[in-house]
């Protein structure tokens, strides 16, 4: 996907959890996901890692798993990821890194699919847990890309 003045635009995923958050980045066309890495450490420091990450890769967009419940309502760990999206917003703000869109996209079943996945390729289950969030992510971002939102210039946070 072409960004500003031509240049390739990509977009970082996160699927937060309480002990780790995965992350994938979008190909440079924007039509695949990929997984990057899992992040194992405080919210500080994650979020410094994403910042990170954003100047690194050049994002432009960050798509944030939102997990909601089955009948679409918002629990507990929803509430935790749009606070943590909110304190990612302002750190990068303070970043002084640029316009950051960022958007909460739905995830339901994001890491069920990613677990389903891997055991369906022979992953061993230490492998699994090492992964899974990463790949989640991946699906989140994928979703994400295959909706077309991702050729809107639009954030939401």
């Amino acid at each position: 996907m072409k960004g500003y003045v031509g240049q390739e635009m990509r977009i970082l995923g996160l699927d937060v959890g309480d002990k780790r958050t995965g992350v994938a980045i979008s190909g440079p066309h924007g039509l695949s996901a990929i997984p990057l890495i899992v992040i194992s450490k405080s919210e500080d420091a994650t979020i410094d890692d994403i910042i990170e990450l954003v100047g690194q890769h050049k994002i432009k967009r960050i798509v944030v798993g939102l997990p909601r419940l089955l009948n679409g309502g918002l629990g507990q760990q929803a509430n935790r990821v749009k606070a943590f999206t909110e304190e990612l917003s302002l750190r990068i703000e303070q970043s002084g890194i640029g316009q950051i869109d960022i958007e909460l996209w739905d995830e339901r079943f994001s890491t069920v699919a990613a677990e389903r996945l891997m055991a369906e390729a022979g992953t061993r289950r230490k492998k699994r847990n090492q992964h899974r969030d990463a790949i989640a992510a991946s699906f989140i971002l994928q979703g994400f890309l295959d909706s077309g939102h991702s050729e809107q210039n639009k954030g939401a946070c």
